[in-house]
């Protein structure tokens, strides 16, 4: 249950937890590190459950702390040399500041007076004492009030100048006991063993803290990993001037710049650092200060970072000149940092390109190559009330504007330079122009399906929907929410992903683009990881075709429908077959429109490109519930059957070759919802009649199509598996839950679902894919079109498998590169 820290063997980091495995791996590298020992998480295990320590476990601690006594040549609670220590939680994964530390423990009179002749220091001793009463009654005790800093400053000058050691820890001791007895009815003990075993268990329950647990639901971090205790001798930067401690990042951790950066305070405990109390100084004034541990320490930092191959974050003390080394664990870091760090290392020979590609996140891909808020900002507008209302984040994205309650006026506005703000009660086709135009759209009513929600999300528009709360009066020009009214060109801010509209101007913190902070090195070593890997992007109008390309798209995805609708051109089409219009004359119509839309995308796309374009589908959540089309289907019901209509499948074949003439753009027509080979036969039957130059594909999304793909395979030029409604259908969840926060968080945090099918292919899903690969051809002919945020998870499962084709999103495609790559 123990370890120490000179033990031989094999390192469990799950046992020891992060800390102990940190100073398990200094201690045997030769830096200098106080001594002391480990309890495991087996422990904290043992004791949650049974609420007290063993008698074992006591034992055990009891002859650790021997070992100390001997290697240090100190005594646990007396003198002449008294051991003093600290108690640090340790767990498996790094929670900095959620779990309890006590430290200067061993303190008894008899040790207090010994400290006091040993140092020749009386006042010292005296804030070490201090130090640990009010730490010990606030950890352990869960005290509410401790004495503060100048407390003990006046009752020091209380006593009289030639006042003994003995006299002065009686007098701060006192004073900190009738302190806490205001307070509670407990009391500090002096026995230093029963401060040992107490400050033990507070670190052990500490792991249940209301703090501990928010701060792992919201990173992630399983509740069954228990943490460790480190108990380490007492290295003292307070003892005086030639002392201090220190925090040091081996890089800059906001921007990735190569050399040591953080803070020293002389005269002061790993406390004072961060408590804000005092104001440390930059880390590189510890030369004038302490030249010799400066040298010191900034030789170890290098080194321990080309040994562990990351930046890091390391705690150190100073104790009259030497250093002592406390803490070493991967260092937080901002995205861009960690992007710039990435590519850095790989460029200095630390690491190589699948660690480079390993050690930057998809969030942090994400983060740096788009705008978002300041988050400083954004944390002080929450708490101070500046969230006019949440609604529903229907598209995501971080945008600032001006408040226009009509599309016309949004669009002069944004005709002059002005970003503006769509606020609708509900939108409709009549409002396109006006989305078009607007940086963000807020409605009052409506769900992520309804239309502003489907357009904004094809527009790549910061969208937020069913703000229930809002009242947006168009003809008045105003918005309110109770008493608070917001009119014509007030700025509000947009946050997609939450929902949140916010009263006023967020700053905007500039992404990165394809240059930035290294993430175009970073991505080049992905592409050089990525032969014979295609990953295309998503897009439905001119601009976006310019970002994937720019963002190193292979080609691209869009579709029929989605074109139309960014165009204005679908809602006519579904009007005319809905008022009896016939077949062949609407798919006549249907053949200009796509003929006008599509013409400036292919040539937007360039020569040689691919270009995979998925039919017309009526059936598709967001198509059916934007236009209605329950009527349409009612009188047409063909229509809603891939093959159903030649007519309309007709005139997309023959819009799709005109729009495509003359711009190289290689096209292939990918028919959506196919279920087996009769319908792959009667698609290329049908192409074949007509004579046009377009490769064909089918869309798979239900359990019959994936058992047929081979059949499909061998009729089509390809195939592609929609990932996202396949899992959808597999569980019974309408598609639009898998593109959104809820119900899908609550639903798997409350244990109602066994995977999280937005990150996570389903064992069902996964057996079909395999028997569908077993008897492919070649795993290479099927693709996969991935919905939403790209997981890592879901994409090595499938290269694992042999997929070699991806479709994403457009503010996907660099995450997706870089999933692909590792």
């Amino acid at each position: 249950m123990t370890r120490a820290f000179t033990d031989p063997g094999d390192v469990d980091l799950n046992e020891v937890g992060g800390k102990g495995f940190g100073l398990i791996e200094m201690t045997r590298s030769g830096l200098r590190v106080p001594p002391g020992f480990v309890i495991s998480t087996a422990a904290c295990h043992n004791y949650l459950e049974a609420g007290e320590l063993t008698e074992s476990l006591i034992s055990e601690i009891t002859s650790r702390l021997a070992d100390v006594e001997a290697e240090t040549s100190k005594t646990f609670g007396a003198g002449p040399i008294p051991l003093l220590l600290s108690v640090r939680s340790g767990a498996p994964v790094s929670m900095p500041g959620m779990m309890d530390t006590v430290l200067n423990l061993g303190v008894s009179r008899e040790s207090a007076i010994a400290l006091a002749d040993v140092t020749g220091n009386v006042r010292f001793m005296a804030d070490v004492v201090f130090r640990f009463h009010g730490m010990y009654a606030e950890t352990v005790l869960d005290a509410f009030e401790v004495p503060e800093r100048h407390e003990l400053d006046e009752v020091l000058d209380g006593l009289p100048d030639d006042a003994s050691a003995g006299g002065v820890y009686d007098a701060v001791w006192s004073y900190c006991a009738a302190k806490l007895t205001e307070d509670s009815d407990d009391v500090v003990p002096t026995d230093p063993y029963e401060q040992l075993i107490g400050a033990v268990e507070a670190v052990f329950r500490s792991w249940n803290t209301r703090r501990a647990v928010t701060y792992r639901d919201v990173h992630g971090i399983p509740h069954d990993l228990g943490t460790a205790v480190v108990v380490q001798s007492m290295a003292f930067g307070n003892l005086d001037s030639n002392s201090g401690s220190g925090v040091v990042f081996t890089r800059n951790p906001v921007t990735g710049e190569l050399g040591m950066f953080g803070e020293y305070l002389e005269a002061s405990q790993g406390e004072d650092v961060v408590a804000g109390t005092r104001t440390p100084d930059p880390v590189q004034k510890m030369s004038e200060k302490a030249p010799d541990a400066f040298a010191e320490l900034t030789q170890t930092c290098e080194a321990m970072e080309r040994r562990r191959q990351d930046m890091l974050d390391i705690e150190f003390t100073v104790e009259r000149g030497e250093l002592y080394m406390l803490q070493v664990r991967s260092a937080k870091r901002t995205a861009r940092a960690a992007i710039r760090i990435a590519t850095d290392m790989y460029d200095e020979g630390i690491i190589d390109a699948a660690a480079a590609l390993g050690s930057v996140s998809l969030d942090q891909v994400r983060n740096v190559q788009r705008p978002g808020f300041d988050p400083a900002e954004l944390a002080a507008a929450t708490e101070s009330g500046k969230v006019i209302t949440r609604g529903v984040g229907a598209s995501p994205g971080q945008v600032v504007g001006e408040l226009y309650f009509d599309s016309e006026s949004a669009q002069e506005a944004a005709k002059a330079g002005r970003p503006a703000i769509l606020a609708r009660p509900i939108t409709s086709p009549t409002d396109l122009h006006g989305m078009i135009a607007a940086d963000g759209i807020v409605t009052a009513t409506g769900g992520s399906t309804s239309h502003a929600a489907v357009v904004a999300r094809a527009l790549g528009t910061t969208c937020i929907v069913g703000c229930a709360e809002l009242q947006i009066d168009p003809t008045a020009g105003i918005m309110t929410v109770g008493d608070r009214t917001w009119t014509t060109g007030d700025l509000v801010s947009l946050d997609g992903a939450t929902g949140d509209v916010i009263d006023g101007q967020i700053t905007l913190v500039d992404g990165a683009g394809e240059g930035g902070d290294g993430l175009a090195a970073l991505l080049d070593l992905a592409a050089s990881a990525n032969a014979g890997i295609s990953v295309l992007g998503r897009a439905h109008t001119v601009d976006q075709v310019a970002e994937v390309n720019s963002r190193g798209g292979d080609g691209v995805v869009s579709a029929v429908d989605d074109v139309l609708v960014t165009a204005g051109l679908l809602d006519q089409l579904v009007a005319d077959l809905e008022s009896g219009k016939e077949l062949t004359a609407a798919a006549a119509d249907l053949e200009s429109a796509i003929v006008k839309a599509f013409t400036p995308l292919f040539a937007a796309v360039g020569s040689s490109v691919e270009v995979d374009i998925r039919g017309l589908d009526f059936h598709a959540d967001d198509v059916a519930e934007l236009l209605s089309v329950a009527n349409l289907c009612a009188m047409h019901p063909q229509v809603a059957m891939p093959m159903g209509s030649p007519e309309l499948v007709s005139a997309q074949l023959r819009g799709l070759a005109k729009a495509a003439e003359g711009t190289g753009a290689s096209v292939c027509f990918v028919s959506p919802r196919m279920s087996g080979a009769a319908e792959a036969r009667a698609l290329r039957s049908l192409r074949d009649s007509i004579g046009v130059p377009v490769r064909l594909g089918g869309y798979v999304t239900n359990t019959q199509g994936v058992l047929e793909i081979p059949a499909i395979a061998a009729e089509l030029d390809q195939v592609w598996l929609e990932l996202q409604r396949l899992q959808a259908a597999t569980y019974g969840i309408p598609p639009r839950h898998l593109l959104a926060a809820e119900p899908l968080d609550s639903y798997v945090r409350d244990g109602l679902i066994d995977i999280d099918p937005r990150k996570k292919i389903s064992e069902f899903v996964e057996k079909l894919v395999d028997d569908t690969l077993e008897r492919l051809e070649s795993p290479a002919t099927l693709s996969v079109r991935l919905a939403g945020a790209v997981s890592d998870e879901t994409v090595h499962l499938l290269r694992r498998k042999g997929i070699k084709r991806f479709a994403v999103s457009v503010d996907e495609l660099r995450p997706a590169r870089l999933a692909v790559a590792r």
